[in-house]
């Protein structure tokens, strides 16, 4: 590991783990990029730039007499758009003459141990200084006066380089950022597949592949939250790559606001992918001496698969961007109220949920949505965080108190980024939601957004939430969001400055979840958005799991978790067993696949448990039993993706850990097939050269047999919605 610069032909050379990532500056200063992928000793340019006269590409003005030096030919790092390079622009600003053209060369650089924090955004970290090094280049524009350092991070023990850029003023006049990319990469081919992760509220991140193609693939949201429809991840995939093989180059975001993922293929079928903040509806104003940060953006190389590049998200994200109390320590059971009273419920309810929860062996009790104000339904009291003393007539403290009692934790369910029309808080301070003025105000299940661009709100919401959490023995909060942006516009914002609020409100958000979540250590803070709808790194820096879906289904949880878990950790899943027949799919599966998908996350339950037959409560306390053996595994081991629900009628996955002395596999199967085939699964991430027990039986087999013959599917599995479990141990 580390970062090399070699003076005699200006090549940085950044090794990770097991990757190589080289740049070069040339020329008059342009840093063009030379290779990213499998790590090499020694970078000896095998494959040097071979420089052609492309006819059309016109050249900079220093280099105008070679034609065969154009950008627009060139593998770039930060590339910018207007001297002759005609693809996207990993950055682009306006002059106060309207102009949009900058010309960034090398200035100067250094290197250092260890990684800094982002200012007032979230980002990947280190615990001491051997466990990274640091690339800071500095690029200006002579004419401008702007100046732009970026940043690249290249961990020890991981194949991860983080990437950033700081955009700095230090011209005479002010300038407009338009668009700044925390990362751009130019590969020298097209011959990829471009993957990502897209859905829709109760559909969140399904895998989807195709090939590259000609022209600009593209995925973003612009809806003020990194969103349902699309997660701010991207991945290149060469041709036949699987779980266990063939070279992958991974993009993910640490950003939970509007942003844009996107590779280009050009007329020669060179790609550059670009990541950042979405350029849509966006701008900075820059004065002099100011400087903006863009968000991190992580980069995983890997060259065994799919598999190896989830490993390597989850173990990075979970051990160094997850932080606080619960980042080594194991999560609770909970059981939440929604799905069992939605906003009809009373003191005496939740009481006796919280008791049946406490038969079964749930170590958590969570009060959801109707608690505050006067919220029978979803159409007031956002904002008014005060309890709803008809609901609770000695209050949450006596409630939490009560539940205590029983042996078990309380949480609460709060929405702070939103205010209703029908709330003290509108009638107090109707401008303090996001609005344009004259404009209609356009609603979300009847509700609005506060401005977190602003100072004032941001502390006062902080200060509503803090009140609760300092009164009352809290030991978890979800923190959900419910809508996305509409009239995004600012009160105290001047006209120059309103394209700002988007990003503003993020940076306030931040802010907000930072001083909550520094202030109260020791509670258990699970972000939400619709369910998943901001499922990102930028929460997980904050709020150490999230609600993976408002869809609880056992079936559509297949393919939910299964494409999550390419870049998410599982311990950052909130999975719950739930009533059926389904709330959002009305499907009817056995408790035994609910409770064994459910358990391939951070179980809970959203059920009312008092209204359970004997044989149900039954089964809840084995899987409460159960899942108190295996959490440790479940949260903290390797996960392996073995069979896949987009593929077909099964799907299977493996939990070990990192001795690989015991495994956990799931199988599950969605709909009986007639005439079926007798069916295995072949058993990968255990160690060939072990001897495993399936617990429960005399069955002993090596790990190599495991692996590449596989393991027999019982004939007995027969009919729809189905799951079965295999124990394995050393022996």
């Amino acid at each position: 590991m580390g970062i090399h610069y070699q003076e005699e032909n200006k090549v940085f050379h950044i090794k990770a783990k097991d990757t190589s990532y080289v740049m070069q500056i040339v020329r008059d200063g342009y840093l063009l990029h030379l290779y990213w992928g499998k790590k090499v000793n020694q970078y000896r340019h095998s494959n040097h730039i071979q420089q052609l006269d492309r006819g059309f590409s016109g050249n900079p003005y220093e280099q105008r007499h070679d034609r065969t030096f154009s950008l627009d030919t060139l593998p770039q790092e930060y590339p910018q758009y207007g001297n002759t390079d005609f693809r996207k622009p990993a950055y682009q600003v306006q002059l106060e003459n309207g102009s949009t053209v900058t010309d960034l060369r090398y200035d100067s650089h250094t290197i250092y141990k260890g990684k800094r924090n982002l200012e007032g955004l979230p980002s990947t970290y280190v615990e001491n200084d051997h466990e990274a090094e640091t690339l800071e280049i500095t690029m200006k524009d002579s004419l401008t006066g702007l100046s732009v350092v970026l940043s690249y991070t290249a961990y020890e023990n991981f194949n991860v380089i983080t990437r950033s850029a700081r955009l700095i003023n230090q011209g005479s006049e002010s300038l407009k950022i338009l668009s700044a990319h925390s990362l751009s990469v130019d590969f020298r081919d097209a011959d990829f597949d471009f993957l990502h992760l897209h859905g829709a509220h109760v559909k969140e991140r399904f895998i989807e592949k195709q090939p590259l193609r000609h022209g600009i693939q593209s995925i973003e949201s612009t809806r003020g939250a990194s969103s349902h429809q699309h997660n701010p991840f991207i991945a290149l995939l060469r041709k036949g790559t699987t779980e266990d093989t063939g070279e992958v180059y991974a993009f993910n975001f640490v950003y939970s606001g509007n942003f844009l993922a996107q590779a280009e293929v050009d007329q020669f079928k060179t790609t550059r992918v670009t990541m950042g903040i979405n350029p849509f509806d966006f701008s900075w104003k820059l004065e002099q001496g100011e400087a903006f940060q863009t968000p991190e953006a992580v980069m995983v190389y890997s060259s065994s698969g799919l598999g190896d590049m989830s490993r390597t998200y989850h173990e990075l994200y979970r051990t160094r961007l997850v932080r606080g109390t619960y980042r080594d320590k194991e999560r609770p059971i909970l059981v939440n109220n929604w799905e069992a009273t939605y906003f009809d419920f009373n003191a005496e309810k939740i009481k006796d949920i919280a008791r049946a929860g406490k038969e079964v062996g749930i170590e958590l009790f969570v009060l959801d949505d109707g608690w505050f104000g006067k919220r029978n339904d979803d159409t007031s009291s956002l904002g008014d965080w005060f309890v709803d003393k008809q609901k609770l007539p000695n209050g949450l403290d006596q409630l939490a108190k009560q539940i205590n009692e029983m042996e078990m934790q309380f949480g609460l369910w709060f929405e702070p980024e939103m205010i209703s029309v029908e709330s003290d808080l509108y009638r107090e301070h109707p401008d303090w939601c996001l609005h344009v003025p004259g404009r209609d105000r356009s609603e979300s299940r009847r509700q609005l957004v506060l401005d977190f661009s602003r100072e004032d709100v941001c502390k006062e919401m902080t200060k509503r939430v803090s009140d609760i959490l300092s009164s009352v023995p809290i030991s978890y909060v979800k923190w959900d969001m419910n809508r996305h942006m509409t009239e995004i516009g600012s009160a105290i914002l001047p006209a120059d400055r309103q394209r700002e609020t988007a990003h503003r409100y993020m940076l306030g958000l931040y802010k907000v979840m930072e001083d909550i979540t520094s202030s109260f250590p020791d509670i258990l803070f699970e972000s939400c958005s619709g369910g998943g709808g901001r499922f990102d790194p930028g929460m997980l820096y904050y709020m150490p799991q999230t609600w993976t879906s408002d869809n609880t289904d056992a079936v559509s949880r297949l393919k939910i978790q299964y494409g999550t878990s390419l870049v998410y950790p599982i311990i950052s899943m909130g999975s719950h067993v739930s009533a059926v027949p389904n709330h959002q799919v009305n499907r009817i599966t056995s408790m035994e696949m609910r409770g064994d998908v459910a358990m391939s996350g951070n179980l809970g339950y959203e059920l009312d448990l008092t209204k359970l037959e004997d044989e149900e409560k039954e089964a809840v306390k084995t899987q409460a039993e159960k899942y108190k053996e295996i959490r440790k595994l479940i949260q903290f081991g390797d996960f392996y993706r073995l069979q896949s629900p987009f593929e077909g009628n099964e799907t299977s996955w493996l939990f070990t850990n990192k001795e690989k002395t015991e495994a956990y596999v799931f199988y599950f199967s969605v709909l009986a097939e007639p005439a079926a085939p007798l069916k295995y699964v072949k058993v990968t991430g255990i160690d060939p050269d072990k001897t495993y027990q399936v617990a429960g039986t005399d069955q002993v087999y090596g790990g190599d047999e495991l692996s590449y013959v596989g393991l027999s599917i019982p004939a007995e599995i027969r009919g729809d919605f189905q799951s079965y479990v295999w124990y394995l141990k050393e022996v």
